[in-house]
């Protein structure tokens, strides 16, 4: 395999607030051949770690967040809906309890629990967490690549068992892949896989599906704490499906 040595850091967009970004070296991944302005963070899908979880996540303020979030859904779900250019069958399955997530400018789009929070997560596209679980969150990372399809960087449990060691957990976690398959979603090739990543004071079980569109690498990677997993899993799966690819 070829070996990727070096990312940059990109230009902010000036389409939406410029997020700040952090240059992550992607040596020994499977030929993903960034471009000059790629970034990636290692580790950030996880979104909350260890040592960022207080128990400030259960208090008073963020219960009353939650509820205004709520309240806030209510008026602006509409809205969403009407501005998301997928299959209305598919929104119409698949509403009830979730919210979609159209970004038109990068070509992607996907749906989350109703009740999650946006936040913004340095080297981070999308973030939505839960306010009381942070583990379960889900993210989205989006970085230029001159590869044209995600079978060309290796089998899916090639690419996501390089993925997980290198960017999408932390070197101190003890990580395992789970699963690993590909499949079609209107003649495009997904990359989806299952892991686990053990910390010192929890484990979290994670979903992730990877693929290449646009001249660019797509990941969303979505969780929840190895406690609640058997809770969860159903509505991970759910967002992890929903994820698609447009052409911009």
């Amino acid at each position: 395999m070829l070996l990727c040595t070096k990312t940059t850091l990109p230009k902010p967009k000036n389409h939406k607030r410029a997020k700040p970004k952090t240059m992550l070296s992607l040596q020994q991944l499977p030929c993903i051949h960034l471009s000059s302005n790629s970034r990636f963070q290692r580790g950030v899908p996880f979104v909350v770690r260890a040592e960022q979880i207080s128990s400030s996540s259960t208090t008073l303020q963020d219960k009353t967040g939650r509820r205004q979030l709520l309240a806030t859904g209510v008026t602006i779900a509409p809205w969403f809906l009407l501005s998301y250019q997928k299959s209305t069958a598919f929104a119409a399955e698949n509403a009830k309890g979730f919210l979609p997530v159209t970004d038109k400018t990068d070509g992607y789009s996907f749906i989350y629990p109703f009740g999650w929070q946006e936040v913004v997560i340095e080297g981070q596209d999308k973030v939505f967490k839960d306010v009381i679980e942070p583990l379960e969150n889900v993210s989205v990372t989006v970085f230029p690549t001159n590869k044209e399809d995600i079978r060309d960087l290796g089998s899916p449990q090639e690419v996501a068992a390089a993925l997980i060691k290198k960017v999408l957990a932390p070197p101190s976690q003890k990580t395992k892949l789970l699963t690993a398959a590909e499949h079609d979603v209107d003649g495009k090739a997904y990359y989806t896989f299952e892991f686990v990543a053990q910390a010192p004071n929890f484990t979290r079980h994670a979903l992730s599906t990877i693929v290449i569109a646009n001249g660019k690498f797509y990941t969303l990677t979505t969780g929840a704490n190895e406690r609640r997993w058997g809770k969860m899993k159903d509505k991970l799966n759910t967002v992890v499906d929903s994820f698609k690819i447009f052409n911009v």
